[in-house]
């Protein structure tokens, strides 16, 4: 499995997001996700989301994968925090 698979996949599950997909080695990636849908969510519930998007893919063309979901909100001011 590719980044490229990882990130169309849950695009497809969760339109209008924004995704990030890090990894080389196949089998395990970083992703961070971006949503609407997540505002209101616990983060349990937030990563069941990206797991149903993911479908039978996690656990066995995915090996691991770490998530990170934010809210719009949420990753602008991430990303003012990381301009310094």
């Amino acid at each position: 499995m590719q980044r490229e698979d990882i990130q169309k996949l849950i695009e497809s599950g969760i339109p209008e997001s924004i995704v990030e997909v890090e990894g080389d080695d196949g089998t395990h990636f970083g992703a961070i996700i971006v949503s609407d849908t997540f505002a209101g969510k616990s983060m349990v519930q937030q990563h069941q989301i990206v797991y149903k998007a993911l479908g039978d893919k996690m656990g066995t063309a995915i090996h691991a994968l770490s998530i990170q979901t934010l809210t719009p909100e949420e990753w602008e001011q991430k990303k003012k925090l990381r301009v310094v």
